[in-house]
């Protein structure tokens, strides 16, 4: 009787060291692999244009905001020729747009016309699912944005949560997430058709 325990108890360990912890596609593992991804974590950017634009350009949601806040104002003038239908807009930060806005741009960007800034980050909220299917596994995530400043609390609530969901395939190594290649089953294009978790 002993002779099996003893063995169990050598065989056991080499048994289990040769499993890693990236073998079992946990809810755990897969937020740990989403979250530290580079797409993940790669910010979301806001561009802001001042001088001529459409009334289209004007009005966009974005825009609206900014006005809302004080930050930009417009004039109306004649649509230069490359910008059509009118009415066309001459778009201006305000005073209190340029308190705003001065530390968030770079230094050689302050007299351009457009300009892009920082202002917003990805916070993975929950795995809801995983369904695996031989080396392949489909992660189900919700996800919410996180202001960086001022300008992103204006434009990205942290409120909505959208869903998303994630392509993992197993290799020697263990669990991986796909992040590029050729498909379109890829963490970018995941996050770029979120849709508002319900």
């Amino acid at each position: 009787m002993r002779k099996p325990s003893i063995l169990v108890i050598y065989i056991l360990p080499l048994l289990l060291s040769s499993c890693s912890p990236r073998d079992f596609l946990t809810r755990r593992l897969a937020a740990d692999l989403i979250a530290s991804s580079n797409t993940f974590r790669t910010q979301q950017h806001f561009q802001l244009t001042t001088g001529p634009l459409s009334n289209q350009g004007y009005l966009s949601p974005d825009n609206v905001a900014l006005q809302h806040h004080g930050w930009i104002s417009g004039t109306v003038i004649r649509c230069p020729p490359a910008i059509v239908p009118p009415p066309c807009w001459d778009v201006t930060l305000t005073p209190l747009g340029v308190d705003t806005f001065q530390s968030l741009i770079a230094p050689g960007d302050a007299e351009q016309k457009s300009f892009t800034i920082p202002a917003a980050k990805r916070e993975l909220v929950a795995i809801t699912g995983i369904a695996k299917e031989g080396n392949l596994a489909d992660v189900e995530f919700t996800w919410r944005w996180i202001p960086l400043n001022e300008v992103g609390a204006a434009l990205y609530s942290g409120e909505p949560h959208y869903y998303s969901n994630a392509v993992f395939r197993y290799y020697d190594d263990g669990w991986r997430i796909v992040e590029s290649d050729h498909s379109a089953h890829t963490l970018d294009e995941a996050l770029k058709n979120a849709e508002p978790a319900p």
